[in-house]
């Protein structure tokens, strides 16, 4: 048995570390999806233009992102994950309930970025955690098993947040006030109960140079950047819906659907990679996905766009985990930290031009414009993914 996989401790059926890490994740998502699921419109409420709510996103997201790939090459190096872990989820705790204090879109994006500076150094050594952690042939199903649980987070926060809306209206200061208790929770849970993978020191690599990683690794990080190009801030799904009219308290509610139908489909999506292949489960997402945002440009009924964030779960299912188990399946496993955190990184840094692409495409073009830019990116990027798939370039599932 590899040495990153020497924990036998299992709970219902899950592995110790990636239980707990889920029980972290979902109380940190509660965190992040109380703000977020209404960030967009609090945004709109101090003078903030769509534009410049895509670029806070974008420039949060990306500029942190660097991270990402620092904090997983570090804990290849030292051959740790969880003080990193530790750290980033501190951050997240005690940055989101100051949102409550600011009175300008340039302190949300202050914050935001101070925020996802967290994110950065966590993201990366918890997926390498996750991956060593998973029995052999079920890492499809431990990162679906934590995108669940993400989800499952994301289905109380904007639950909290709708309730707290409803008692006081308008009041989004007191989300992100309240929004510091699950954070803290999460911190304490993972201090508390997530174990760090022993590592034995004559495998933890001295060097790590580019060409350690596969072409196949390289041709993927290709495909997910296309197709990233077209998948900007989800803040723009949000006021999309509440620009054919359905109303700010209920907003929360919209993102719920998603976020529901994600946590059904995650750990049957990531299963079912293991099973017959991560290819398969990404093509589809992909051609989903350009269906659905072709649908977000079209629309401008509301129950179409509710069965669309529905449609929006599944996609998200049926690939955010999978991509991930399928990056630890292209690279050597004292060295997933690295190679997670490099495809972390990009994902976070192509989300600035394409929040950028996607904010002027609204504000100056129309309200369906970004959305058929990103219909587009993404079928396009299922074809190249077919491509690869037939040329057998990627390995088999589980491998």
């Amino acid at each position: 048995m590899d040495a990153d996989r020497k924990n036998p401790k299992k709970i219902f059926g899950l592995e110790w570390n990636i239980f707990f890490t889920g029980i972290t994740s979902f109380f940190t998502d509660t965190t992040t999806k109380m703000i977020y699921a209404i960030m967009p419109l609090f945004l709109l409420s101090i003078g903030a233009t769509k534009t410049e709510l895509s670029l806070i996103e974008g420039v949060a997201e990306s500029t942190a992102s660097i991270l990402k790939a620092l904090s997983g090459w570090w804990s290849d190096k030292i051959g740790k994950n969880k003080p990193f872990m530790v750290v980033g989820y501190i951050f997240t705790a005690l940055i989101s309930p100051l949102f409550a204090f600011v009175t300008t879109p340039l302190q949300v994006l202050m914050l935001r970025f101070t925020e996802r500076i967290g994110k950065g150094i966590r993201t990366a050594p918890r997926d390498s955690l996750i991956a060593g952690s998973a029995g052999e042939g079920k890492k499809g199903r431990g990162f679906g098993f934590h995108k669940a649980m993400d989800n499952s987070g994301a289905i109380i926060g904007p639950l909290l947040a709708f309730a707290v809306l409803s008692a006081f209206p308008g009041a989004y200061r007191k989300v992100f006030l309240l929004s510091a208790v699950p954070g803290l929770l999460g911190v304490l849970v993972i201090v508390i109960f997530v174990k760090e993978i022993k590592k034995c020191k004559d495998t933890l690599p001295k060097n790590i140079r580019w060409s350690d990683f596969p072409t196949s690794y390289y041709l993927f990080l290709g495909i997910a950047f296309i197709f990233t190009l077209g998948n900007s801030t989800d803040a723009l799904l949000l006021v999309k819906a509440n620009d054919i009219g359905i109303k700010a308290m209920y907003i929360p509610l919209v993102y719920l659907v998603f976020n529901a139908v994600s946590v059904i489909f995650a750990v049957p999506a990531g299963i079912l990679s293991d099973k017959y292949g991560r290819k398969k489960l990404i093509v589809f997402g992909y051609l989903l996905y350009s269906v659905i945002y072709f649908g977000f440009g079209r629309t401008t009924d509301k129950a179409t766009i509710i069965l669309l964030f529905a449609l929006y779960g599944l996609y998200s299912a049926a690939t955010d985990g999978v991509q991930k188990a399928l990056v630890s399946d292209l690279i050597d496993q004292n060295k997933r930290g690295t190679g997670l955190g490099i495809y972390n990184s990009l994902i976070g840094i192509t989300l600035l031009p394409a929040s950028i692409i996607a904010g002027v495409l609204y504000d100056k073009v129309d309200n369906g414009a970004p959305f058929y830019f990103g219909a587009a990116m993404a079928l396009f990027a299922a074809i190249l993914m077919l491509g690869v798939f037939r040329k057998k370039v990627l390995p088999p599932p589980g491998k």
